[in-house]
């Protein structure tokens, strides 16, 4: 008999056009597998998440820069054609958003987490994360707002180059512009010229004093705070290599004991009473050795099955048991395991794996996405390779504005300085022929984390 009331579904609900969001497919996954009917509200077309045989049924989701009166008419589409309450699981940043404004007017036809509906939009938003951070004595990089051109230039060199800029509200960022949503500046300059682009970026810039990766520097949490505040679900982890490497989402992530960012994390949702899924990213300070919050999203962290216990219990179904007044099991965690996305990161997940491994794409009892996923992923990388090529005379012409809007080098973000980790040989190429070939959108690095 599953834990979960199967009397209940549940919609998952992303926004962005990312088709190799494994996220998603791991939601549909953890709830379909204890028997919970699932809907995803998700552009399905070229991904591989359609085919998985937990899935329910797909439903058209908003377009791109949707208003909420948009998303909240989709969503009641939904909810028509299912007939009951139904869990409500926002995908990405721009769904936890628009359902946190939406709470009070999708009620009772979802259920959600009870908390201050601006608060997934506050702690989103780059420039009010550094506010939250200071408030609450939550180690932060330095971080400078300029409301100038020439004051951008003089942060730069106030905080010491390179620095890190990003755009204060990433989901705004449109597609097709150039520009990324985190870039490594590396002269007064180009924070300059990048300032002027505030207006088509859709929000402020802001510059952060940049913090190298480096071996055993990034980790991040996740968890769910529960009706009374208490994180359940989740747990510490260690990115032990990223893609691009020492950038973006993880690719191989493991299960690591860490009491400081334990204790940085339920210290911040304690005090900001915030409820719900989150995903947290740190950097530890390789001189101070500080942890360092650089991201806090209102939403599952794309790897979140690595915390799995040994009850099942991960931050979606905890999500699920809480939202529906049932009881949360008590299991042990399982420190040590890991996890890897297999397009990634495909030499990580043909290596043995003592401490337990989830695979992002492939599973022994839904085997279909991971068939999916390679033949779509061929495809995907033959188109970035055509329009790499294509786009090499233009891109050639005009290399400043390509540097200082992040398009070229490939994903020049905080983080990609330096490695996470030394890696063999054979990995590096792996790595770095990925890099080269292939090129994700803003929309895919913001929900991929």
């Amino acid at each position: 008999m599953s834990l979960l009331d199967i009397r209940v579904p549940a919609v998952l609900l992303r926004i962005d056009r990312n088709p190799f969001h494994h996220g998603t497919l791991g939601a549909v996954r953890s709830l379909g597998r204890a028997g919970v009917e699932v809907h995803v509200v998700a552009d399905s077309a070229g991904s591989p998440v359609r085919s998985s045989r937990f899935v329910c049924q797909m439903h058209p989701p908003p377009s791109p820069g949707a208003t909420p009166g948009e998303i909240a008419g989709t969503l009641r589409r939904v909810a028509a054609r299912i007939a009951r309450p139904a869990v409500l699981i926002p995908m990405d940043d721009a769904s936890a958003i628009a359902v946190g404004r939406l709470g009070d007017e999708l009620a009772p036809s979802y259920l959600l987490p009870q908390q201050p509906g601006a608060l997934p939009e506050r702690v989103a938003d780059k420039a009010e994360l550094a506010a939250v951070c200071a408030s609450a004595d939550i180690p932060h990089p330095v971080t400078l707002i300029p409301e100038s051109p020439a004051q951008a230039a003089s942060a730069a060199w106030q905080l010491g180059l390179p620095v890190v800029a990003k755009w204060s509200r990433p989901w705004l960022v449109p597609a097709g512009t150039g520009l990324r949503s985190t870039v490594v500046v590396h002269s007064a300059q180009d924070a300059r010229e990048l300032y002027l682009r505030a207006e088509e970026a859709g929000s402020q810039l802001l510059l952060q004093a940049f913090l190298p990766s480096g071996p055993d520097r990034d980790w991040f949490f996740h968890g769910y705070a529960d009706r009374s505040g208490a994180v359940r679900g989740g747990g510490p982890g260690r990115k032990q290599r990223a893609w691009p490497r020492g950038a973006g989402l993880t690719a191989v992530g493991r299960w690591t004991p860490n009491p400081q960012v334990q204790a940085l994390s339920e210290r911040l949702t304690a005090q900001l009473g915030y409820r719900g899924i989150f995903d947290l990213d740190f950097r530890r300070c390789g001189s101070t050795g500080r942890y360092h919050l650089l991201d806090f999203n209102p939403r599952p962290g794309a790897q979140f099955r690595l915390f799995a216990d040994s009850a099942g219990l991960d931050v979606v179904r905890a999500l699920h048991l809480d939202l529906t007044h049932r009881p949360l099991p008590e299991g042990v965690p399982r420190p040590g395991r890991s996890f890897v996305v297999e397009n990634y990161a495909p030499l990580s997940a043909l290596r043995p794996a003592p401490g337990g491994r989830e695979l992002a794409w492939y599973a022994p009892d839904d085997r279909a996405p991971g068939r999916a996923m390679w033949g779509l992923w061929a495809g995907h990388v033959l188109r970035k390779l055509r329009e790499r090529l294509g786009g090499a005379s233009a891109a050639h012409t005009d290399t400043r504005v390509a540097r200082q809007a992040g398009a070229s080098p490939l994903y020049e973000t905080a983080e990609t300085a330096e490695p996470v980790e030394l890696v063999e040989p054979a990995e590096q190429a792996e790595l770095s022929t990925l890099s080269k070939l292939t090129e994700l959108t803003d929309d895919e690095k913001a929900s991929s984390c």
